[in-house]
């Protein structure tokens, strides 16, 4: 055991964890005030039942030894972490609970993503119930392709097949994580139906504010998600840190450089989309690229995620937060950049077509993506239709007009009747104000739906 390294892996599982609140701010301020409070239990809820079913088997799910060709891990092998307090019981140079705690947070924020696909419309309870299901049967055995590899945790530990027989990278997870969740909530939002009014009212952030300090909290954690993935205090961890600042930046300035073009000024919410956009991407890429090679990643993620967020006007599916356009696209050109950007020079070694490797490391990090993705996809439509036909999914049409906090929770975000003499009318007035439509932009995280006409008219 390396102190250090141990040291480095728990601090980076605390900065994950961190990241969960941070997303429940960060899509907490992209709906509507009747509706934050929902958005935000869904990803506290997430937090705390992805955490009891990851300590009773779903750890073992993804990092016990496999027996299904590489699809699965024995559930028994860990069942509620036995044997894992062990003073000898280690995962590479850390303790195998400090790698458990680490793999976890994981877990939890993946489920939290999807969430934002599925706002303002899905009942609490139904969620509840999906999250512990999408878990066992999807994220676990998907963890389990992608990130055990052979011998991880002793000489006779057999792995995953992305990562042991495919061989595609994803340092931090661009499949297990993005595709993964992007994919469920292009599902879910289908399944959903979309919400009342959309395409024709503006559903507009409620809070940018909101936004903004959630997108600097995804930020901040990142750092644990992506350099803390080297599970050690090493040369991995010191490049991933770098490139996923490199990233990011340039993301955001891709991002608003598109605003910029396209609607002629640049926003506060496109500077937050922006960050998640870029960190989405370097996220599988994040010990594969040389710090230029993740400035040109994240630039094009900000550019396509900025392009990708307005298809769901085009094709008609309500992503109420823009999961797909931001997750799945931006996981998507991550997974699929290495193949293109990788360099033997960055502690990965390997070389992707723009560096003379040809496409060998291309294919596979293509047949990776579209094996999660739909395998994703297909499963939460089963799932989600599962639940819908029995308990029922979807909030009925009435009270998602009202408002889900009420609905579902029986309280508000704000007390708009606290204030002294006259403070209900001013309130109300503010309220009115600060929620009426204004031209070019329509709501949650991407800009205008695609023409001008419809813009002017939201």
């Amino acid at each position: 055991m390396d102190t250090g390294d141990t040291a480095w892996v728990l601090t980076s599982a605390a900065l994950v964890l961190l990241m969960t609140p941070g997303l429940a701010l960060f899509y907490g301020g992209m709906v509507r005030s009747k509706s934050v409070l929902n958005m935000m239990m869904m990803s506290f809820s997430a937090l705390a039942v992805v955490t009891v079913l990851w300590v009773l088997y779903g750890y073992s799910m993804a990092f016990g030894d496999d027996v299904a060709g590489g699809l699965v891990g024995n559930p028994g092998d860990y069942l509620g972490l036995a044997g894992l307090m062990d003073p000898d019981a280690l995962v590479f140079t850390v303790p195998s609970l400090a790698f458990v705690g680490f793999q976890a947070v994981f877990a939890i924020i993946t489920v939290a993503l999807i969430s934002g696909a599925i706002a303002d419309r899905a009942r609490f309870v139904p969620w509840l119930v999906f999250t512990a299901v999408w878990a066992t049967v999807v994220y676990f055995p998907v963890a389990h392709w992608v990130f055990a590899f052979d011998g991880v945790t002793g000489a006779d530990f057999v792995g995953g097949w992305i990562a042991n027989d495919l061989q595609a990278l994803d340092f931090a997870g661009g499949t297990a994580v993005h595709i993964n969740a992007g994919a469920a909530g292009l599902a879910l939002a289908l399944v959903l139906g979309r919400r009342k009014g959309f395409g024709k009212e503006a559903m507009r952030p409620h809070n940018l504010p909101l936004v903004m300090i959630g997108a600097g909290l995804l930020w901040f954690g990142w750092f644990g998600f992506n350099a803390g993935s080297a599970i050690g205090a090493n040369v991995f961890a010191a490049v991933a840190w770098v490139n996923t600042l490199s990233a990011t930046a340039a993301a955001v300035i891709g991002w608003l450089v598109v605003e910029q073009v396209r609607d002629g000024r640049p926003t506060s919410l496109g500077a937050a989309s922006g960050i998640v956009a870029g960190l989405v991407a370097i996220t599988p890429a994040a010990a594969s690229v040389n710090p230029v090679g993740a400035l040109v990643l994240g630039l094009v993620a900000g550019v396509l995620c900025a392009l990708a967020v307005g298809l769901k006007y085009r094709l008609g599916y309500d992503d109420s937060l823009d999961v797909v356009g931001v997750h799945l696209v931006g996981g998507l050109w991550g997974t699929i950049g290495i193949g293109l950007l990788a360099t033997a020079s960055a502690p990965a070694a390997v070389d992707g077509l723009f560096y003379g490797g040809g496409v060998d490391q291309l294919w596979r990090q293509v047949v990776g993506a579209v094996a999660v993705l739909t395998f994703s996809f297909v499963l939460t439509v089963l799932i989600g239709l599962a639940i819908s036909r029995t308990i029922g999914f979807r909030l009925d049409e009435e009270l998602e007009v009202e408002g889900i906090d009420g609905a579902e929770h029986a309280e508000s975000a704000y007390d708009f009747t606290s204030s002294g003499g006259g403070g209900l009318g001013l309130a109300s007035g503010h309220l009115a104000a600060a929620t009426a439509p204004a031209p070019g932009r329509t709501g949650s995280s991407s800009p205008t739906s695609p023409t001008s006409k419809e813009g002017a008219n939201a």
